[in-house]
């Protein structure tokens, strides 16, 4: 880790959450025929998202909830539909009151669990909250 002040090093929480980024990253870029691999470090990152968002919820919830769409959709590649849909349940519950891109992207990991259950119309009715999600604001044209 790249220090830029003398703070990096005590800041709460950072050694932490790199090592949840990188059991993510980790899990997303294995192979298909190493699912068990991607899927136990998914499910670490969960777990360790899950003990922070305890001990500080308004910093690491949005962790939290990208664990969950993260493993959600590595579920979904390996055909598990019925194990995703919980995950992305909960982190559409966790980032509807952040809203913004992160409830958008939610909605639309729990939508692809849906199609995937032939839970069609359900499906339709998330992909449409998601698209009533104004997107964010981008730097102002000049």
């Amino acid at each position: 880790m790249t220090r830029n002040s003398p703070d990096d090093a005590t800041r709460r929480g950072s050694a932490a959450v790199d090592a949840v980024e990188g059991l993510l990253a980790f899990a997303t870029t294995r192979p298909r025929w190493a699912a068990s691999t991607a899927l136990n470090s998914a499910s670490e990152a969960i777990s360790r998202s899950r003990a922070l968002a305890e001990v500080s919820p308004a910093e690491h919830t949005a962790l939290l909830a990208r664990c969950l769409s993260t493993t959600a959709r590595l579920l979904l590649r390996r055909s598990r539909a019925t194990e995703a849909l919980p995950l992305a349940q909960e982190a559409v519950a966790l980032t509807r009151t952040a809203g913004g891109s992160p409830l958008a992207t939610s909605l639309r990991c729990l939508a692809e669990a849906e199609e995937a259950l032939h839970r069609y119309s359900d499906a339709a009715a998330t992909l449409a909250e998601a698209d009533r999600i104004p997107p964010p604001a981008g730097p102002s044209p000049n």
